[in-house]
This record gives C-alpha cells, structure tokens and sequence, in this order.
C-alpha cells in the first residue's frame, strides 16, 4: 500500500507547535502538536479526551461552517484540526483562543454526560488545563512562516 503522507514527516524533527500537515483543494489539515514526539512525555487519555470535548466545542462554536474535525492524535501527542476556509492566520488564532479558553475553563465539561458521551467518567481538566500551556506559550509570536515541518 502506499504511506500517508504523515508518515513521510520525520517525527525527530517535530517540536511543539502547529503545522500544516496536508492541504486538500479547499480542505487543510493542521497538526497541533502539544509535546515532542517520542520524547518520553504524552498527553493522558483523560486530558486527551477533555481537550478534544472542549476543543471542539470551541471551535465548532465560532467556526461552525469552517470545521470538519477536531480530534486526537492516536500518538497522544495532540490533535488534528481540519477545516475549510480560513486563512492559516486566522486558524492559528483560533487555536490560540481556544487553548486559552480551555486553560481558564471552569464548569461542566460540555457533552460529558451518560447520555452524551461513550466514555463520559474519563476527563481530566486540571491536567488538561496544564497541558494547553506549553503550546500557548509557543504560539505566542506564531506566524504562518511557522506552519512548515521544516
């Protein structure tokens, strides 16, 4: 068969930040990358499985039309971002948002209840809120010159 292109990505070359992982016509991919590859640090399933809930629901909230999928990456090193007509300064920005909004949420984690969720007992927002700030921190003076792999 033939490799995906995110296989091609030489993983010991990644550090935190957001990337452009693909572009599809109209559709672009971003890899969100919140710890180093292989680095003997990864995210919890639980933290994972929070920030996917609100990050999605960020996104989706602001962007409704633009977002195709926010979800994990299946390494634990963070997440995907799909969409479809935003600049790439505008999705940096919205990553950048909607980190800060999970680093400062408090309430009821949204679409975690029995009913809601397949998996609805495993969160973790303290962890999650501590794992959205290394990113922050790096996308802090973020441009688009800075989505390349290179």
């Amino acid at each position: 068969m033939k490799r995906i292109a995110s296989f091609e990505v030489d993983h010991d070359k990644i550090g935190v930040g957001m990337y452009i992982s693909r572009i599809d016509d109209e559709i672009i991919t971003y890899d969100v990358r919140m710890v180093i590859p292989n680095g003997g640090k990864y995210l919890s399933g639980a933290s994972m499985h929070t920030i996917e809930h609100l990050f999605a629901t960020y996104a989706r909230n602001r962007y409704e039309s633009n977002i195709i999928y926010v979800g994990p990456m299946g390494c634990k090193t963070g997440f995907y971002l799909i969409q479809r007509g935003l600049s790439h300064t505008q999705a940096i920005e919205l990553v950048k948002d909607a980190f800060r909004y999970i680093r400062d949420f408090d309430g009821e984690i949204p679409g975690a209840t029995r009913k809601e969720c397949g998996n609805y007992l495993y969160h973790d927002l303290a962890q999650a809120k501590k794992d959205v700030c290394e990113l922050l921190d790096v996308l802090t003076n973020y441009s688009e010159e800075n989505l390349s792999y290179n």
